[in-house]
């Protein structure tokens, strides 16, 4: 009952997968610095220092946080108001052999920056996995109507035909460019590695007794035991703020890619043309009982905002960091950074759950193309009167007075657009009335479509997915089941 009396986050208490809600949990959090801490003393032994074996076995073997210890942190962390050094006495009661080693020589960015970047780059990962699955069932979809013809629109007004699957592709290829940056994001990203209190590294000269090369040793070791291939060469207190600006632009260019997506898919749902899953027991409004909200499509938008909003606050916090550091970024970054990673994730498994179920009413497409194809094809009509001796200007002047004709029972009578009949009647038109249907058939008027979306998904798409991390996703992806 008392979580049901405290504000939670819904990115975390309704929307976010389990694993990115993990990730930045407090469990995960601090056995990463535990495990951070015991990575030191590793090569801190390894160097020279006299650091007992004892003391490394009773780390590992308490890595994990009891309910209890989490109890004993909080009340030091009242105490001492420092959460760091907090952990650091819970972590020697229950490895007391190594009380004494604990944190030996670091400053507390040690474990807050590089658990910080340790979970930026899984979070990077995790990301990386839900969009190759998303484009995945993108492509399945553009593949499977890459042929069926569809009104094009241009400032939301109807304009020449494209197909339902071309359409996808415009979608796919942004979400490409999201692959691109991520990854790119991911595997540029350093490690603060071992750098003291103002990135001089002066308590770790001391205890190695001004051992220039076992310090960067050291530095080298410890970020290899973290899984990174390299440290950034110099850094202050902190490593460098601008590293979030870089992690949160892609994830910011992924909810603009997003909400352009669901935009589009919530202007087709209005036209009945495509419509998001729906299921059978679901209310789309308390009210309207007939109602069929596209509420997941909606949810993305709401939330791809936010996330583009969230790279401001990198971009401001990393213009304002004084000198060596200065604390003011803490606490903006405790609640951007996993927010970013949150919303991104919730954006992705929506978008999948709604690409992994989105319908089709070809018979709709087919009617709204009826209503404007005849004002498209008055080019085509002109064309084939030409080809079979007629004038162009006369043909030209029939077809603009039969098409306002048509144009007022559209507009002003509300009636289905008659230009065709019109056509049909008139006796000037005898000579192409015969190939009438071949020159209206939507299947001509979509160019090489079709064929755009063979090419694009076998020489850009498939090669985007080849890598073994995402070809491993992809074959042990389950459907999303969203939970509200």
């Amino acid at each position: 009952m008392d979580a049901l009396e405290t504000y939670q986050t819904p990115l975390s208490s309704r929307y976010a997968s389990k694993d990115m809600a993990n990730l930045f949990s407090p469990a995960k959090r601090f056995r990463t610095w535990r495990e951070l801490w015991l990575n030191l003393a590793i090569a801190e032994k390894q160097l020279g220092l006299p650091i007992a074996d004892e003391a490394i076995e009773q780390m590992k073997a308490n890595l994990d946080l009891t309910p209890e210890q989490f109890d004993i942190a909080a009340k030091e962390e009242k105490k001492r108001r420092h959460d760091v050094m907090a952990h650091v006495h819970t972590f020697g009661q229950v490895a007391p052999a190594a009380a004494g080693i604990i944190h030996l020589g670091a400053t507390s960015c040690y474990v807050t920056d590089n658990a910080d970047l340790i979970f930026i780059r899984t979070g990077l990962t995790y990301l990386l996995k839900s969009l190759a699955v998303l484009i995945s069932r993108l492509s399945v979809f553009a593949r499977d109507n890459r042929a069926l013809p569809t009104l094009g629109f241009t400032h939301f007004q109807p304009a020449q035909l494209t197909t339902v699957g071309k359409r996808a592709t415009l979608w796919i290829q942004e979400l490409l460019w999201d692959l691109r940056n991520i990854k790119r994001a991911r595997d540029d990203l350093g490690f603060r590695g071992v750098k003291g209190t103002t990135g001089t590294q002066a308590s770790f000269f001391s205890l190695f007794d001004g051992d220039h090369d076992k310090v960067e040793e050291l530095d080298r070791l410890v970020t290899k035991l973290s899984g990174f291939q390299y440290a950034y060469p110099v850094t202050g207190q902190t490593y460098s703020r601008k590293i979030d600006i870089d992690v949160l632009a892609p994830l910011a260019s992924l909810g603009a890619t997003a909400h352009k997506i669901g935009t589009d898919l919530r202007l087709l749902a209005n036209l009945k043309e495509i419509e998001e899953p729906f299921e059978s027991t679901q209310i789309g409004s308390s009210a309207m009982a007939y109602k069929r909200n596209p509420m997941r499509c909606e949810r993305v938008c709401s939330l791809s905002r936010h996330l583009q909003v969230l790279h401001q606050n990198a971009l401001m916090t990393s213009s304002v960091q004084w000198f060596e550091r200065t604390l003011d970024d803490s606490a903006n970054r405790r609640v951007t950074l996993p927010e970013a990673f949150l919303t991104a994730d919730i954006v992705l498994s929506t978008l999948r759950n709604v690409s992994e179920g989105l319908v089709v009413y070809p018979n709709v497409i087919a009617r709204r193309i009826a209503q404007e194809l005849p004002f498209m094809a008055t080019e085509n009509l002109i064309m084939a009167i030409v080809k079979r001796g007629g004038d162009r200007q006369e043909a030209h002047e029939k077809i603009r007075v039969l098409s306002h004709e048509a144009a007022y029972q559209v507009k002003n009578l509300g009636r289905e657009n008659d230009l065709i009949e019109r056509v049909r009647k008139d006796p000037y038109f005898d000579p192409i009335k015969g190939e009438l249907d071949q020159l209206l058939d939507p299947r001509t008027f979509v160019g090489r479509a079709p064929e755009q979306v063979d090419r694009f998904l076998k020489e850009w798409v498939e090669p985007a997915l080849t890598e073994e991390e995402l070809q491993e996703a992809l074959a042990k992806t389950d459907k999303v089941e969203l939970n509200v």
